[in-house]
């Protein structure tokens, strides 16, 4: 809803200008943990896929694990939805908490699971939480984070994921043990953990402060001021010594809230093919990861007779395979670019997966060349999973940004939600050439994203998120502040 307010700021380019200093290493902290915890909590489920099939835990079967795990998912594009929308009318930073105690709730009732019922609705329940911090803390992280540095930083942040990985393999190898907790309990224990681990993230979260970008659009400008100003002490003892500000001050129309016409007509019509970009990158990596991680565990107990409890030990090295990707190769799409780096990584990633599927089809692979060849390849397609958030989170305007993340998010979330039901499926009637076809098809998915980037991509690197997409409250006229004097918005 419009005031009729107008604001100038030199917020964005105030921020853009900063370097990197200790205050955003504690940003990173903050943001970077929650993934930490999120892949901390999914490796337990993986690598209880078989504990959870023995009589002595809740005796499901292949089918209902894979469901488990499409229910977590379906959380999450309902949690995506719900809180993408409300974080761009409340904010960032309340967000955060909502999402996060919804998060740790879902978890800790899981460890209390007496069915799979009980199972599948908590795991919904997180997964909702989880969602939700997807658009929050994306949407702050880009808001937050000088341009010049922003792809680097995201992916690295969204690759923290792949730490708490590796944080759950190790503890699963400890709680899943059945000479130091009874198998009954060890399952319940690895949920009650994280859950208590999670409660630690919410005094991280003070030091993240809410979005000024997001504040001056409503034009709450003296805050937004405010924060950069602390920001920029903290930086340097002399703020005046910081580079010269590029460019004039932005003018905006203060709004409550932006109305859902707008936001349509910006993602349909003003933004097409982005809208059709962000589709195509969130389909294919949320359904080549789902399809693979969630059935880790079955794979290895299936067709490698990997004991279940031992499971863990080969999740560590995919997830570090994993994590090192988008650390290491971060730094390549802000120096050669978008386009190039989520070209490559998407296409090489889809090839390697279909020449992996063809040596486990013809039996070549043990458990250990298996997990070398998927950490190998995840260590491609890590890089690119996370330059489709970052690539979200930069092509929209700064309005319906948490929600255009969620959008997209939950499209290719709801996509991939019915890969783990479908391999779960294929894997428990035992053909390996089922299983070939469904690889086929997951990296054809990967390789056909990588032509819609070579086409569609946009080069966002360097550049502020103002100049990649205009804000939908920016108005320009040449002199006096006049509503009649406002441009009608074409499409872009």
């Amino acid at each position: 809803m419009e005031r009729n307010e107008y604001v100038e700021t030199d917020v964005a380019q105030r921020l853009d200008r900063l370097p990197w200093s200790r205050w955003h290493w504690l940003v990173v902290l903050a943001l970077g943990i929650t993934w930490i915890l999120d892949g901390l909590e999914v490796t337990l489920v993986a690598a209880l896929g078989g504990i959870l099939k023995e009589p002595t835990t809740l005796g499901l079967t292949d089918a209902e694990i894979g469901a488990g795990a499409t229910f977590y998912l379906i959380g999450q594009v309902v949690g995506a939805l719900v809180f993408g929308f409300a974080t761009d009318r409340f904010g960032r930073k309340k967000l955060f908490y909502v999402t996060l105690l919804t998060y740790l709730a879902g978890t800790c009732l899981t460890a209390f699971s007496m069915n799979f019922f009980m199972y599948a609705l908590f795991r919904f329940i997180a997964g909702t939480g989880i969602g939700g911090e997807y658009s929050a803390i994306n949407s702050a992280i880009d808001e937050l984070i000088p341009a010049r540095v922003r792809g680097r930083v995201d992916l690295a942040i969204n690759s923290t994921y792949w730490a708490g990985a590796m944080l759950g393999a190790l503890g699963t190898f400890v709680v899943l043990n059945p000479h130091l907790v009874p198998a009954a309990w060890g399952w319940r224990l690895s949920f009650i953990l994280g859950g208590i681990l999670g409660l630690l993230i919410l005094l991280f979260r003070r030091w993240v402060p809410e979005s000024p970008r997001w504040l001056m659009t409503h034009g709450r400008i003296r805050e937004a001021e405010e924060i950069v100003a602390s920001v920029e002490r903290e930086v340097t003892a002399d703020p005046a010594s910081l580079p010269p500000l590029s460019g004039k001050k932005q003018r905006l129309r203060v709004r409550d809230y932006t109305p859902w016409s707008e936001i349509w007509d910006a993602i349909a019509h003003q933004y097409p093919t982005r809208s059709i970009l962000g589709f195509t990158l969130m389909v294919a990596q949320a359904f080549l990861y789902n399809s693979i991680f969630f059935t880790y565990a079955l794979i290895l107990v299936q067709f490698y007779n990997v004991p279940a409890e031992t499971v863990s030990v080969y999740l560590f090295p995919f997830a570090f395979g994993n994590l090192l990707g988008p650390i290491l190769l971060g730094r390549l799409f802000d120096t050669i670019g978008r386009k190039t780096m989520i070209t490559l990584t998407y296409a090489v990633s889809g090839v390697l997966l279909a020449v992996t599927g063809y040596l486990f089809q013809i039996g070549v692979l043990t458990a250990v060349t298996q997990t070398i060849a998927w950490s190998v390849i995840f260590f491609i397609a890590s890089a690119a999973a996370s330059s489709a958030y970052l690539t979200v989170s930069e092509i929209f305007p700064l309005e319906i940004r948490g929600l255009a993340i969620a959008i997209f998010y939950a499209c290719g979330t709801l996509a991939g939600a019915i890969a783990p039901m479908i391999f779960g499926a294929i894997i428990g009637s035992g053909s390996r050439p089922a299983l070939f076809w469904a690889y086929c098809f997951a990296g054809a998915m990967m390789v056909i994203a990588a032509i819609v980037e070579a086409f569609l991509g946009v080069n966002a690197e360097r550049q502020s998120l103002e100049s990649i997409a205009r804000p939908l409250s920016e108005v320009m006229w040449p002199q006096r502040i006049m509503p009649s004097d406002v441009p009608k918005r074409g499409a872009t």
